[in-house]
């Protein structure tokens, strides 16, 4: 079984947090979709360590309420980093309306359009405030493709899509974060539900699979191995014809 060394992933993640900064934009800020979870608030927590709380942004995302969005706040306060809250509910219903009067959508297509929204406003807020956007999925949700393509998917640097969730929650309690942003059930904040409860399966079932190679019962492989094979082009940038004469 694969033993992390958590004191020595976190220290050499800050560093690279630093050194990609330094190679890609010495005076530019860390910006990044604050949802109060483990992932955005540890990779938050790595940037202002590695940059100082003054070069890291947060950003809020509600559509419409939020019930949980007081946790984002307080992230931001106990970090102490400058925040914008962007509500898209005007903006995903425009979408809406307008994709409705022209064809008839899929519900994957409703679901994941506001995870493109969100980025687009992260973007916004970066390019607002001479930024670098942080993607912050990792390693467990990108195995089996829990993310949107071009929606939580993309970012310009990527703190933790080597560490599982296992590992993410790990280093946040070593750099300190309390508990409550490291245990908080992981949910987009759109469709009611954890996403545990999307996925069918536990955080720690998954990870326990893909670094310790403990199989789970034979249905759940079976799902994370077919989520792990069709998904796989998400990590991808792009798949180009190559037409060498």
């Amino acid at each position: 079984m694969r033993v992390f060394d958590v004191e020595n992933a976190t220290n050499k993640c800050i560093e690279w947090i630093r050194t990609w900064f330094e190679e890609n934009g010495p005076d530019c800020n860390a910006v990044l979709g604050i949802s109060g979870g483990k992932d955005s608030s540890v990779v938050a927590a790595l940037c202002v360590k590695a940059l100082g709380k003054d070069r890291v942004i947060g950003v809020m995302m509600p559509c419409g309420e939020q019930s949980d969005i007081d946790v984002s706040i307080d992230l931001c306060k106990t970090l102490d980093i400058k925040n914008y809250t962007v509500n898209i509910k005007d903006c995903v219903d425009g979408l809406y309306k307008a994709i409705d009067g022209s064809f008839e959508p899929t519900a994957q297509t409703r679901f994941n359009l506001p995870a493109r929204i969100r980025m687009t406003a992260v973007y916004a807020v970066a390019q607002s405030h001479n930024g670098r956007v942080a993607n912050t999925c990792n390693f467990s949700e990108d195995w089996v493709g829990y993310s949107t393509r071009y929606g939580d998917s993309v970012g310009d640097f990527s703190p933790l899509s080597c560490f599982t969730v296992t590992e993410v929650k790990a280093i946040g309690r070593y750099i300190g974060l309390p508990e409550r942003f490291i245990e908080k059930p992981p949910q987009d904040g759109l469709c009611g539900k954890t996403d545990e409860e999307n996925l069918g399966f536990s955080y720690d079932t998954l990870d326990k699979y893909i670094r310790d190679g403990i199989e789970p019962e034979a249905e759940i492989k079976a799902k994370i191995d077919r989520l792990h094979k069709i998904n796989s082009f998400k990590l991808r940038y792009m798949d180009c014809f190559n037409y060498e004469g």
